[in-house]
């Protein structure tokens, strides 16, 4: 009798608790789970909170069904009742996020097919969750506590098939071969996903999570605004047992590998980091427990962070320090009003503010500072978030939910030298020899950047609602968000100019269509940019799902979105509207052996991506970016009005060329019938077990999205030479503006062109031609086995082949590393995406491993590997034939995009005489394979009510610096090919060793 009592409560602690491969289906965005099953018609079955005391009660379907759904993450009881008297012993079970876990139950109220649960101590496992259509990956806490896994939301999802590291240079993750702007990110439910961009998000201390799921496809429709990925984070609880702990960790300096100064092929610098150090320290303490005994639990925490940094720039001439002490805090507050009616309270704050100083100069052989008058300057970010949710449950089969949340986030750059400096920098490429031979003196009086004012805040209202009609389950909703930027950006000083030097040789071209006069070897660019105002977005969107149990096996997830998008200009105007965005999802899972031991399952959808506040503040209230080129006639000392420090000022001479105002923008238009950009995608996979410890499985998708939204060149809309006007439009599809007769319009009124083919006259040879249609696949095969943990070891791997094609990579331009969202160059020229191949973030193999093991009470290890292999190097030129204008600069390597033409004869000669190459994409090889190696070793006091650990964690362990980004600009001048072409721009981090001590009591 006793060993069955123990094999049932071994069943019971965690069904469906470890879903680390390919998991769940419903409630993710709401923080809870769920759990189905069958058992007898009429039987009643009851479910205890273990942790706060709550209950529900369901009665089983006439078919023998019955489904708890929103409950929160945790330890369950579940006791089947007949006739008001328990039958069988309480059936313990874990509820993860977002999932579903499965208990079938026979008439005893036992649990019925063993062979398809994994008992491993007293926790077991539903290694194959049938309810899922979706692909995720779950981890919680306990999980992570045994591997080295940085601590952050991203470094979580890493763990991920098919998610990897974006464009270092923006920061973010790519999820299925989408940008860094396309994805989307939760915390109890709270969107905290950066509208601005959409490349960052809110977030908070490690240790405020409680678990984590990681969505790459097949997302239920209740999610939206995503063609990329989602993280769901859901934060720790209190309960009816007081806890607190304290958890401490350091990063000092000197358990960091020094970094690689790196060369170009003629042995000038392009950038040192040998010198490069930093340290970060936090501390947070904790407690959770009953305000009220099984009603009312709060958790809160603070953490006081503490980070120190300082670099070289390119030249070695100067040194940077940055320190920030940040105090974060969070709490949850959870009130059980009744069993069937939970009112939930998050707050937390990731403000922070840092300071820099920049110290010249500093002498990089003995590396001291020579100087004690730094330039300074300061930042800060963050903002507050919270949320208030309500779930009611109305008789056994009807559950609805409430939310209103807010999310703010700011970004303050200032200095003492803002109204009284301008910024003056130099290209490292062509001015840097120069430079060093000047004696690396300060230029100018500024210490960077620009001056930026900047305000986010999202406010969220949400309603869901689930009816269970016997084999239906109904969800449907409706949520809102209204998103206000707040912002002023521009360069600082006098003139709000930023002030570069180049090198350069007579007769150069220059991108205002000028050359570079007889006898001058250097210039000055002058850059005016500045804009501001406030600007709203508003979205909305309901939907409806129908989870329907055709048979006990078959399980059919059909779902309707309708998104609304809108966006505002700075007077309040609606200045984009796209509405009424359908977005049909269906999905399947078939239990194929009836055991719940394995699954076939699949899903095909479709998404859409909302728009940036950036496009709004970019064209629907004004920019001003003009660029005016000098030449340089050397360098004066002057002394810097806030520190007295000495610093060279350029002396400007005569202009060259015109003002170049191209890229001036004021309430640009937008094509009347402009249409939101969706991603259609297609999953199926298959998941089994091998035996009660292991599972198996594997998974293609197909994933196109087939146009594009971004600001147009268009200057021929009625085949006539106009100004260039800069459109809102989707490219290659049709486009309506109103036309004037001043543009060469036959009268004014609204004109329809098919973008494809025309929209664009060239400059000298005068042709008509339109963008090529814009087309981005990703097609993957995944495979994955799994070990789940049984107190002494676990292990997962997986492999996936991918390959992503197309002419665009997304709302962000990779190539070139321009991060401005939706307005990233892909279409300011026709040659821009003339070419489809390979894009950025195609790596064809990857193959990720972690692994954790229990040596005794004592000790444990874990371990990850990442092997990625590496991205196309693709070549850009600077003109194309059969057209007298450059295409990208010519100066600058980031401005303009480029083309798949490269000038191989007579480039210094007439447009017209000029012969090209085409390049493909990916022409120049691939960069390098990466190897990420991570190692830890927890120690444990094996000491009885002592709950007291120590991990050490090395990050990057075999300390590879591969580099992970190349210069794509091939030519500066058509025909010249530049020195910087295929060298290195970002690298691997170099490896790094952290501790971090729990006491938990």
């Amino acid at each position: 009798m006793k060993g069955k009592v123990l094999k049932k409560a071994a069943l019971g602690i965690a069904l469906g608790a470890c879903i680390a491969t390919m998991a769940p289906l419903a409630m993710a965005q709401s923080a809870t789970g769920a759990v189905a099953g069958r058992a007898s018609a009429g039987d009643q079955i009851t479910i205890t909170n273990t942790a706060t005391g709550a209950t529900r009660t369901v009665t089983v379907e006439g078919n023998g069904s019955y489904r708890l759904t929103q409950l929160p993450i945790g330890d369950y009881q579940l006791q089947v009742k007949r006739d008001g008297a328990n039958v069988g012993d309480a059936v313990g079970v874990n509820v993860s996020l977002g999932g579903t876990t499965t208990v079938n139950l026979g008439a005893d109220g036992g649990v019925v097919n063993l062979n398809a649960v994994q008992v491993v101590g007293s926790r077991v496992i539903n290694r194959v969750d049938v309810r899922s259509t979706e692909s995720a990956t779950n981890i919680n806490r306990e999980e992570l506590a045994r591997l080295p896994v940085g601590q952050t939301l991203g470094s979580v999802a890493l763990l991920a098939p098919g998610v990897i590291g974006g464009n270092s240079g923006f920061g973010g993750i790519s999820f299925g071969g989408s940008s860094v702007a396309e994805n989307s990110v939760f915390i109890n439910g709270l969107n905290v996903t950066d509208f601005y961009r959409r490349q960052s998000f809110s977030t908070a201390p490690f240790a405020f999570f409680q678990e984590f799921q990681v969505k790459t496809g097949g997302y239920s429709v209740e999610f939206g605004r995503a063609t990329g990925g989602v993280i769901n984070a859901v934060t720790r609880s209190g309960s009816n047992e007081l806890k607190g702990g304290v958890e401490i960790t350091f990063e000092p300096n000197a358990w960091k590998s020094a970094g690689d100064d790196h060369y170009y092929e003629d042995g000038s610098v392009n950038v040192r980091s040998s010198h490069d150090r930093s340290s970060f320290t936090k501390a947070n303490v904790w407690a959770s427990g009953p305000l009220v005994k099984d009603k009312l639990f709060l958790f809160a925490m603070y953490e006081q962070q503490d980070r120190q940094s300082g670099f070289t720039n390119a030249a070695g001439d100067s040194w940077t320090t940055t320190k920030s002490d940040n105090g974060f805090w969070g709490a949850k507050l959870d009130w059980n009003i009744t069993d069937d009616h939970l009112l939930e309270l998050l707050a937390f704050s990731d403000e922070g503010d840092a300071e820099t100083s920049i110290y010249r100069p500093y002498d990089f052989a003995t590396s001291t500072i020579q100087s004690d008058l730094p330039s300074q300057s300061s930042s800060s970010s963050g903002g507050k978030s919270g949320s208030i949710t309500y779930t009611g449950r109305f008789g056994e089969n009807f559950t609805a939910k409430a939310m209103y949340g807010f999310n703010r986030s700011s970004s303050f750059n200032l200095s003492p030298a803002d109204t009284l400096c301008d910024q003056v920098t130099y290209n490292n490429a062509s001015y840097g020899a120069v430079y060093r031979g000047l004696g690396s003196p300060t230029l100018g009086c500024h210490p960077g950047g620009s001056v930026i004012r900047h305000e986010d805040e999202r406010k969220v209202k949400r309603l869901d609602f689930e009816w269970s009609l016997g084999d239906h389950m109904l969800r449907f909703g409706w949520d809102h968000e209204l998103m206000t930027t707040d912002r002023t950006d521009r360069y600082p000083g006098p003139t709000g100019k930023l002030y570069t030097a180049y090198g350069a040789a007579p007769g150069d071209l220059l991108d205002n269509g000028a050359t570079v006069p007889a006898g001058v070897n250097a210039i000055l660019l002058a850059r005016e940019r500045s804009a501001g105002g406030v600007f709203d977005i508003d979205t909305s969107a309901g939907y409806i799902e129908d989870n329907w149990s055709i048979t006990p096996n078959l399980l059919l997830n059909l779902g309707l979105r309708v998104d609304n998008f809108e966006n505002f200009d700075a007077g309040g105007n609606s200045y984009i509207k796209l509405d009424n965005l359908v977005s049909p999802r269906i999905g399947f899972s078939w239990d194929m052996k009836g055991d719940g031991s394995t699954k076939l399952f699949g899903n095909l959808g479709r998404y859409y991506m909302p728009i940036p506040s950036i496009i709004s503040y970019n064209f629907a209230g004004g920019l001003t970016d003009e660029r005016t080129y000098y030449v340089l006639d050397g360098w004066q000392q002057q002394s810097n009005p806030v520190t007295g420090a000495p610093y060279l000022a350029p002396i400007i001479g005569a202009q060259i060329g015109p003002v170049d105002d191209s890229y001036n923008l004021s309430n640009e238009p937008v094509d009347r019938d402009l249409d939101a950009v969706y991603q259609d995608e297609a999953i199926l996979g298959f998941q089994t077990m091998i035996n009660q410890a292991w599972s198996w499985g594997v998974n293609a998708t197909y994933r196109r999205m087939p146009n594009a939204m971004d600001d147009v060149r268009i200057n021929a809309l009625c085949g006539t030479r106009h100004s260039t006007l800069w459109p809102i439009a989707n490219p290659g599809d049709s486009l309506t503006l109103w036309g004037t007769t001043a543009m060469g319009c036959a009268q004014d009124g609204w004109v329809t062109i098919d973008t494809s083919k025309e929209g664009y006259i060239t400059v000298g040879s005068n042709r008509i031609i339109g963008y090529s249609k814009p087309k981005r696949t990703y097609k993957a095969v995944e495979f994955q086995i799994d070990r789940a943990w049984d107190d002494k070891w676990a292990f997962n791997a997986s492999y996936l082949w991918s390959k992503l094609e197309g002419n665009h990579e997304g709302p962000v331009n990779s190539d070139t590393n321009y991060g401005d969202t939706g307005m990233v160059q892909h279409w300011d020229h026709p040659a821009n995406n003339e070419r489809y191949g390979d894009l950025f973030n195609d790596h064809r193999h990857q193959i990720k491993l972690r692994a954790s093991y229990r040596l005794n009470e004592m000790w444990s290890f874990g371990g990850t590997l990442t092997a990625l292999s590496g991205g196309p190097i693709t070549a850009f030129g600077v003109t194309w034939p059969d057209e007298n204008f450059a295409v990208a600069s010519y100066t600058s390597t980031g401005s303009g995009g480029g083309t798949g033409w490269l000038c191989v004869q007579n480039c210094a000669g007439a447009y017209d005489q000029r012969v090209y190459e085409y390049s493909e994409r990916g022409a120049f090889g691939r960069m390098p394979w990466t190897y990420n190696m991570g190692a830890n070793v927890t120690w444990t006091l094996p000491v009885d009510g002592i709950d007291l650990k120590a991990r050490l964690s090395v990050y990057n362990l075999l300390n590879d610096q591969e580099v992970i980004n190349v210069s794509a600009r091939y030519e500066g001048q058509p025909g010249v090919r530049r020195s910087t072409f295929g060298t290195g721009t970002r690298w691997q981090s170099p490896r790094y060793t952290q501790l971090v001590v729990t006491w938990n009591f």
